[in-house]
């Protein structure tokens, strides 16, 4: 018998455990594809012991999503030292290379919110609304006027750019810079026609 399986996980430790395999699996797989049996398989224990956890397939798809995105956040969180304007500059070149080294795992949360379960879905939609936030909160900086227009703008932006990174960011001959360029200038274009916009 080896050590890792003499060691008694704390039930913090199982779970955690657990979800760090669901999360690895999304390297290679859609969130569609992660089961019970699936799961259960990959971390060496039994299907009971994941419903025990998680209770239900849904609630497993939750746990692991959660991880996910909270992972994404901390590694692209904005720098509060940074200039407003360096500080989006810096963010979109540290979620293009999250993006690279994490595609799997990236394009199943953008894809996770046409998930059929709303909780998994409103996970997703939560990274997004705290993405847009960071944004209006650099652009308020600067001295751009607030408004309704701005901040439907700033949401519906973060899709755009989300879209951009896995049709391009995760490509190995995409140029990081180049994409990151494109998403300024968007951005900006996006901030412009909100201006004066009554919606």
């Amino acid at each position: 018998m080896s050590v890792e399986r003499r060691i008694r996980l704390t039930p913090d430790e199982r779970r955690a455990q657990l979800v760090a395999a669901g999360v690895n699996f999304l390297s290679d797989h859609p969130l569609d594809e992660l089961t019970i049996d699936e799961l259960a398989e990959r971390a060496g224990v039994s299907r009971a012991l994941i419903f025990h956890y998680f209770e239900t397939r849904q609630g497993m798809h939750r746990a692991v999503v959660t991880t996910a995105r909270d992972a994404l956040l901390t590694a692209t969180a904005p720098r509060p030292e940074l200039p407003a304007r360096e500080r989006v500059h810096d963010t979109l070149e540290r979620i293009a290379t999250f993006v690279r080294e994490h595609r799997g795992t990236f394009f199943s949360l953008v894809r996770g919110v046409a998930s059929g379960d709303p909780a998994v879905r409103a996970v997703v939609d939560e990274s997004r609304e705290k993405n847009a936030a960071h944004l209006l909160e650099a652009l308020l900086e600067v001295g751009e006027p607030d408004s309704r227009a701005l901040r439907i703008t700033l949401r519906a932006w973060v899709s755009f750019a989300e879209e951009i990174f896995v049709t391009l960011a995760v490509d190995d001959d995409a140029d990081r810079d180049a994409v990151v360029a494109f998403l300024e200038r968007s951005l900006e274009a996006a901030v412009a026609a909100a201006r004066g916009a009554e919606l």
